[in-house]
């Protein structure tokens, strides 16, 4: 298994601008993207930052806005590539397939946000890609949603795509858990659609 770990989004808009995350608090993801981004470092495992960026007169991630910018605690932190896309998988016009690729990377950790929406199609598109996926509960997170089909509050929405995850796309654990998985300890545990389908007893 070659890793690499994949910072979605961790930018201004989220943190402190209009669109700061809810759960888990950014109390809980900040601190764990941070650990997670030093821990890579440690184990040489390279570290990809991903930037969300929106023409000039979007509302939010704007060209040249505060909002836009990456947050510090990830900016001030080593990397080794960066990405600036457009839609919502980190894949979708970027060079992250050739660059993972060149570098026979062949399993990628997703932390960032947000969880169903960045996150999630990174993670959907890497398993599509032939790539497996590790998707940290606590190095991730969302808002509440609402709109025309319905509504949802940020734990729920969090917690439900964490589920759908491990169904066979990605194995999710804690940041403590990867850490622990990086450094030789217990592998992550995967799951699949049948198992998880199973009914309850």
């Amino acid at each position: 298994m070659k890793r690499a770990l994949i910072v979605i989004d961790v930018q201004n808009e989220y943190v402190t601008g209009d669109m700061p995350i809810e759960y888990p608090s950014l109390e809980v993801s900040l601190p764990n993207i941070g650990a997670a981004m030093d821990a890579a470092s440690r184990a040489g495992i390279p570290v990809v930052v991903v930037q969300h960026v929106s023409p000039e007169d979007s509302p939010i991630f704007a060209r040249g806005s505060y909002g836009v910018a990456v947050h510090e605690s990830v900016a001030e932190r080593a990397f080794d590539h960066s990405v600036e896309k457009a839609l919502p998988s980190s894949f979708a016009g970027t060079d992250l397939d050739a660059w993972l690729a060149a570098r026979e990377i062949d399993t990628i950790t997703i932390v960032g946000y947000m969880t169903q929406h960045c996150d999630e199609s990174t993670a959907r598109d890497a398993m599509h890609r032939g790539l497996a996926v590790e998707f940290l509960s606590d190095a991730t997170g969302t808002l509440d949603m609402a709109n025309e089909a319905g509504a949802l509050t940020a734990k729920d929405l969090h917690n439900a795509v964490l589920a759908v995850m491990q169904s066979g796309f990605a194995a999710v654990a804690t940041t403590e858990e990867w850490i622990a998985a990086i450094d030789g300890g217990p592998a992550l545990v995967r799951s699949n659609i049948v198992a998880s389908l199973r009914p309850a007893s």
